[in-house]
C-alpha cells in the first residue's frame, strides 16, 4: 500500500495530498465501523441549524457563536447515542470549555466530564471543527498519523530519477505544471546525467506546431531519442492527435524512446494518455525560507561573485536578498487569502530572474544607485505591485524586515554563507513578518480547513441523510420547509402606489429597483423547490438542473442558479435563507412604514444603487451636478448627542451593518485599532454618510481609505452597470496618531457588509 500511496501521491498537487491519505483513512475506518458516513459528513459541513433551541450559554457576543452553540445542539440530535446531553453538558461545563477554546492545542487539553474517552478519533474531530476549526488540518495529520502511520502525512519529494525508471517507451511521463515552476531544469540533469543531453528534442506547442511534433516523435520512436512537449494545454486541437499517437506506439519502438509532456490541468488533456502515463508535481516550496533558500540554491556560485573590479558588492548583495526576500514574501502572502491579496496574483521564477538582471546593471552604473529606478522597475513593473518603504534602508546593516528582528539581510558573504543564514530562519512563517496581526494565521488555518473539508465533501456518496431518513425524504422536508418559509414576491403595485417615483425623492425609485431583483430571486428559488419535490416524487424529470439544486441542498450549499440570481454571498445554506429572509423583511418595512431611519447597507441587492440615490437627493435639494460631490464619513458614538439614529438627518443618511476584518473599532478612542486576539471580525458602529462637494473634502485629515466590499472574497467582476459586484465603496476611518495608511493597509484592512456564517 505503500508504494501505490508514493506513486498516486506523487501526482497530486500539494493541496492534494493530505486530502488523499484523509480520504484513504476514512474510508478504512468506515470499513471497520470505526466511523460512519453520517459522521463524516457533519464533520465536512458542521451543522446546518441557525436557530437555538435554548440560549447560548456564553450569551450573546460571547466567546462561542451562536452558530456554534447550534451545531452542538444539532449534533446531540443527529448522533443521541455517541453524543447524549452533550450539548447540556456543554452548558454546565462552559468554562472549562473556554480554556479548550483559549488553548494552544485544544486537542491536548482535558475535556469536561470524561467527554475524551467517550468519543471515537472521528466524533473528537466534530467537536474540534465546530470549536476550533483552525486546528482540523493538524489534528487530521495526527488522525491520518495513528490510522495509518507517519508515511502518509509525509509525501515523497519530488524526483525525476525514480519516475523516469518506471516509465517506458510507451508510457508518457506527464508533467502537471503550477504557476512559477518550469520542470525543465531538473529534466535537463536527467538528460545529462544519463547521457541524453544531445539526443532530446524540445517543442513548445502552439499554432503550427502540430506537424513538427508529430515528425518529432515519429523519428524518435525510432532512434530512442527523448521528445519534450511543452504546454500541451495550449494545443487543444493537437490533443486527438497526440492521443492516437501514443495508442498506436508499437513494440517495435526503440527502447531508449521517453516522450515527455507539460501541461497545466486542463479538461481537454486526453484522459486515456493522463491514465496510461507517470504523472508529476512540483510546486513551489512552501514558507518564507524554503522560497528564500530556493532562490540562492538556483545560483550559480561563479556567477554569484561579482567582478574583482566591480564597485558595489556589498551593496549588490544587500539589494539581492532584499529582492530574493520581496519574491518570497509576495508569494506566500496568498496563504492569508483576502487578508494577503483580494486576487491570489501568480507571480513567477521569471519575475525573479529579470528583476535580478536589472538589479545587477542598475548597481553596475558609476555614481549613485537610482534608487527610484529600481523600485518603479521591480515594483510597478516586473511584479506590478507598490513598494512604499524607502529601498535604501537596506543597506543598513541594522534594517529589520520584521518588528521582532528575526528577517534581515545578512552582512555581506560567499553564497554558502547565505545558504547557511537562510537555513536558520523560522520553518513556520509568523504573521508579523507579512506585516499581518496574528489572527491572520487563524485565518489562513480555516481557510486551509474549508478547502481541505469542503472538498472531501464533494466527494463523499449522498446516500446517508440523517435522523433515520433517507436523502429523498430529507430534501422533500427541506423544500416544504422553505417553501413556507420563504415569502411571496412583493406586490410591486402596492409598492409604487405608496412609494410612486419622484424627481425630489430617489429612494423611491431605489425600493422599485430593488423589489423588482428581490422578486426574480424569489420566484427562482420557490420555482426549483417545487419541480424538486415533483422530481423526487416522480411527477417530472429529474433534470441535470435540479440533480444539481439537489446535490447542494443535501451538502448545506447554496444552488448555482439561486447564485446566480441572487447577491454575492459566501454563506452556507441554512445561514443564506436567514439572511435572505432578514433582507426581505427589511424591504417589506420599508414598504409599510416608509424609509427607515437608518439603513442596513447589507440587505441591498444593488448597493450603488442605493449611494447613489442618497447623493442624488441631495444633489437635487441643493441644485448640485451630482458629479462634483462624493461622501465625507461620521462614525457615530454610542449615545452620540451629535446624531439620532432613530431619525433620519438633514442630509445624507446613517448605514450600519459593515464589519471589520483585519482590525477593531475602538469605541473609546473612535479610531480603528488591534485586534484582539481570536476575534476575526468586529463590529461597526453606525456611520453617517454625508454627501460634500470634491473640492471641500479635508485632504489632511488623518484617516484610513478602508474599502468596503460585499463579501470576504473581496474579489468581483466589472457589471454591466460599471460597478463591481463585490466593492462597494471606500469609507474613511480615523486613525490613532502612531498608525499610517501603510500599517493598515499591510494588515489587509477592509470592511464587510456580511460575513460567511
Amino acid at each position: 500500500m505503500g508504494i501505490l500511496y508514493r506513486n498516486i501521491s506523487r501526482s497530486l498537487l500539494e493541496k492534494d495530498k493530505l486530502l488523499f491519505s484523509f480520504l484513504v483513512a476514512a474510508r478504512i475506518m468506515d470499513v471497520e465501523k470505526k466511523t460512519t458516513q453520517a459522521e463524516l459528513r457533519f464533520m465536512m459541513i458542521g451543522g446546518t441549524a441557525i436557530d437555538p433551541i435554548n440560549p447560548n450559554p456564553t450569551g450573546d457576543g460571547g466567546w462561542l457563536s451562536n452558530k456554534q452553540w447550534c451545531a452542538y445542539e444539532e449534533l446531540a440530535r443527529a448522533f443521541p447515542k455517541a453524543f447524549h446531553d452533550f450539548d447540556v453538558s456543554f452548558a454546565v461545563n462552559f468554562p472549562a470549555w473556554e480554556k479548550i477554546f483559549n488553548a494552544e492545542e485544544p486537542m491536548e487539553q482535558k475535556w469536561p466530564d470524561g467527554w475524551w474517552d467517550k468519543l471515537t478519533p472521528i466524533q473528537r474531530l466534530i467537536v474540534l471543527r465546530i470549536l476550533r476549526p483552525d486546528k482540523m488540518v493538524a489534528a487530521i495529520q495526527n488522525l491520518i498519523a495513528a490510522e495509518l502511520g507517519t508515511l502518509y502525512i509525509d509525501p515523497p519529494s519530488f524526483n525525476l530519477d525514480a519516475a523516469f525508471q518506471d516509465s517506458k517507451w510507451n508510457i508518457p511521463i506527464i508533467f502537471i505544471l503550477s504557476p512559477g515552476v518550469n520542470p525543465m531544469t531538473e529534466l535537463q540533469k536527467l538528460a545529462d546525467k544519463l547521457g541524453y543531453r544531445n539526443m532530446m528534442d524540445n517543442l513548445s506547442l502552439g499554432q503550427g506546431q502540430d506537424g513538427p511534433a508529430e515528425a518529432a516523435i515519429k523519428m524518435a520512436t525510432k532512434d530512442g531519442r527523448w521528445v519534450i512537449l511543452e504546454n500541451c494545454h495550449l494545443a487543444v486541437s493537437f490533443m486527438p492527435s497526440l492521443e492516437r499517437i501514443v495508442e498506436t506506439l508499437t513494440p517495435d519502438t526503440h527502447e531508449g524512446f521517453r516522450l515527455w509532456l507539460t501541461s497545466m490541468p486542463s479538461d481537454k488533456f486526453p484522459v486515456t494518455v493522463l491514465q496510461n502515463g507517470i504523472k508529476l508535481t512540483n510546486e513551489p516550496p512552501r514558507g518564507l525560507r524554503l522560497n528564500i533558500f530556493k532562490s540562492y540554491n538556483a545560483f550559480n556560485p561563479k556567477t554569484f561573485e561579482p567582478n574583482e573590479d566591480f564597485e558595489k558588492k556589498h551593496e549588490l548583495k544587500k539589494l539581492l536578498f532584499g529582492l530574493c526576500f520581496f519574491h518570497a514574501h509576495v508569494q506566500e502572502r496568498k496563504k492569508f487569502g483576502p487578508l494577503g491579496w483580494n486576487i491570489p496574483y501568480e507571480f513567477s521564477q521569471a519575475d525573479l530572474d529579470i528583476s535580478r538582471e536589472q538589479l545587477r546593471n542598475f548597481v553596475s552604473e558609476p555614481g549613485e544607485i537610482p534608487w527610484d529606478a529600481i523600485n518603479y522597475m521591480v515594483a510597478e513593473a516586473n511584479y506590478g505591485g507598490r513598494v512604499t518603504d524607502p529601498c535604501e534602508e537596506i543597506l543598513n546593516d541594522n534594517y529589520k524586515f520584521s518588528p521582532s528582528g528575526t528577517y534581515y539581510a545578512p552582512p555581506e558573504g560567499t553564497l554558502d554563507m547565505y545558504k547557511e543564514y537562510i537555513q536558520k530562519l523560522p520553518i513556520n512563517d509568523k504573521a508579523e513578518v507579512f506585516g499581518l496581526h496574528n489572527n491572520a494565521v487563524i485565518s489562513s488555518s480555516i481557510i486551509e480547513t474549508n478547502q481541505l473539508l469542503g472538498t472531501a465533501l464533494l466527494l463523499l456518496p449522498r446516500s446517508v441523510g440523517g435522523e433515520g431518513m433517507s436523502p429523498d425524504q430529507l430534501m422533500k422536508e427541506k423544500c416544504a420547509a422553505l417553501l413556507d418559509k420563504i415569502p411571496e414576491p412583493f406586490d410591486t403595485d402596492y409598492a409604487a402606489k405608496r412609494h410612486p417615483l419622484m424627481y425630489e425623492e430617489s429612494m423611491n425609485t431605489v425600493l422599485q429597483q430593488e423589489l423588482l431583483r428581490f422578486n426574480n430571486l424569489i420566484r427562482v428559488v420557490k420555482s426549483s423547490m417545487r419541480n424538486l419535490s415533483k422530481a423526487i416524487d416522480g411527477f417530472v424529470v429529474m433534470s441535470v438542473e435540479l440533480e444539481s439544486v439537489f446535490n447542494s441542498m443535501f451538502d448545506n450549499l447554496v444552488p448555482e442558479i439561486w447564485a446566480k440570481a441572487a447577491y454575492p454571498s459566501l454563506k452556507p445554506l441554512g445561514s443564506w435563507v436567514n439572511d435572505l429572509i432578514e433582507r426581505l423583511n427589511f424591504i417589506q418595512k420599508w414598504i409599510d412604514n416608509g424609509a427607515p431611519p437608518s439603513f442596513w447597507i447589507s440587505g441591498f441587492f444593488f448597493t450603488q444603487s442605493f449611494l447613489t440615490g442618497t447623493l442624488q437627493n441631495f444633489a437635487r435639494r441643493k441644485t448640485i451636478p451630482i458629479d462634483t460631490l462624493t461622501f465625507d464619513f461620521y462614525v457615530i458614538r454610542k449615545d452620540d448627542p451629535k446624531c439620532d439614529v432613530s431619525k433620519p438627518p438633514e442630509d445624507g443618511c446613517y448605514v450600519y451593518g459593515t464589519f471589520l476584518d483585519g482590525c477593531r473599532w475602538d469605541d473609546d478612542e473612535m479610531c480603528l485599532a488591534e485586534s484582539i486576539p481570536k476575534v476575526l471580525y468586529y463590529k461597526v458602529p453606525h456611520i453617517w454618510l454625508i454627501p460634500i462637494e470634491q473640492s471641500k473634502v479635508d485632504p489632511t485629515k488623518h484617516v484610513y481609505e478602508c474599502p468596503v466590499y460585499k463579501t470576504s472574497r473581496r474579489a468581483g467582476t466589472l457589471s454591466t452597470t460599471g460597478h463591481s459586484t463585490n466593492f462597494v465603496l471606500n469609507i474613511n476611518l480615523p486613525m490613532s496618531g502612531e498608525h499610517t495608511q501603510t500599517h493598515w493597509i499591510k494588515r489587509g484592512v477592509a470592511m464587510l457588509t456580511q460575513l460567511n456564517d
